[in-house]
């Protein structure tokens, strides 16, 4: 199979036994990565400095550290990665989220079977505290033209479970300069531009789910942020003014709802 790499960002509010098992989770595919690209969003605590070290020590050119002096958000620190990665095949990852030990060789199977693939993602499930406590599952459309329609209004993949060809997403400018929604901004981009898709319909990615991330959904930048990249969407031809105009209802409308309701509405209708 064709050899891929690993792109994290790590930042210094993750906690080092989360980085732990996200990067083992990477070292433990069926199908072992060429190498992990990890880029330091900003100074680092002592632990996740330390556990940088252990795996480097004990894999011996696996990793690569890119090292950025200030934080720069999620989408900058990823177009660090992005160039300092090698290989053509990229593996996105979260530094909190667990990938399962055949996510990367069925991913690596879906581009073998269609080279004209440019972005392979799948569905997570969602659990709290323990992998063992999953509590729902987020599924995406499958096939590329349901992707193509479901994208122009909500976010058509799970960014830390997807796979994505380096040329492909460097063509289309990479990430924006965005503190949300950097994954929506670009897979858009990339779809709208004629980048085909595809996502596995089976769950690949254990994803951590806590009160922070609760807090960032309820935010309204967060919100207003969401409802500006449809915008964008909008004005470039991709989506429809409909398509903007419910975005901006829908998001402003869980944005003013209380928190206990907005989480009924995420279990009930917007998870499996």
């Amino acid at each position: 199979m064709e050899p891929y790499s690993v792109l994290m960002s790590l930042y210094k509010k993750e906690k080092a036994e989360y980085f732990r098992l996200a990067v083992n989770s990477m070292i433990n595919q069926t199908v072992k990565p060429d190498e992990i690209v990890i880029v330091e969003d900003g100074p680092l605590t002592e632990e996740l400095y330390a556990a940088e070290k252990e795996f480097s020590d004990s894999n011996q050119g696996l990793f690569k550290i890119i090292t950025n002096q200030t934080n720069q958000g999620l989408g900058l620190a990823l177009n660090h990665g992005l160039y300092a990665c090698r290989n053509e095949l990229i593996a996105r990852m979260d530094t909190d989220d667990i990938s399962k030990p055949e996510r990367c060789q069925k991913q690596l199977t879906a581009f073998e079977n269609d080279p004209e693939l440019a972005i392979v993602g799948a569905w997570a499930d969602e659990f709290r505290n323990t992998p063992e406590e999953i509590v729902s599952t987020r599924t995406v459309p499958c096939g590329h033209e349901e992707i193509f329609r479901f994208a122009k209004k909500r976010s058509a993949f799970n960014h830390p479970a997807v796979m994505y060809r380096k040329s492909k997403v460097l063509e289309n400018g990479g990430y924006g300069d965005l503190r949300r929604n950097q994954d929506v901004d670009l897979f858009g981009r990339m779809l709208y531009a004629g980048c085909k898709a595809e996502n596995i319909g089976e769950a690949l990615l254990l994803f951590r789910i806590n009160d922070d991330l609760a807090k960032r959904r309820k935010s309204w930048d967060n919100t207003k942020s969401y409802i500006n990249t449809i915008k964008k969407f909008w004005k470039m031809g991709y989506a429809g003014f409909w398509d903007y105009a419910i975005v901006a209802a829908a998001q402003t409308g869980m944005f003013l709802i209380p928190v206990k309701m907005q989480h009924w509405i995420y279990k009930t209708f917007l998870r499996k």
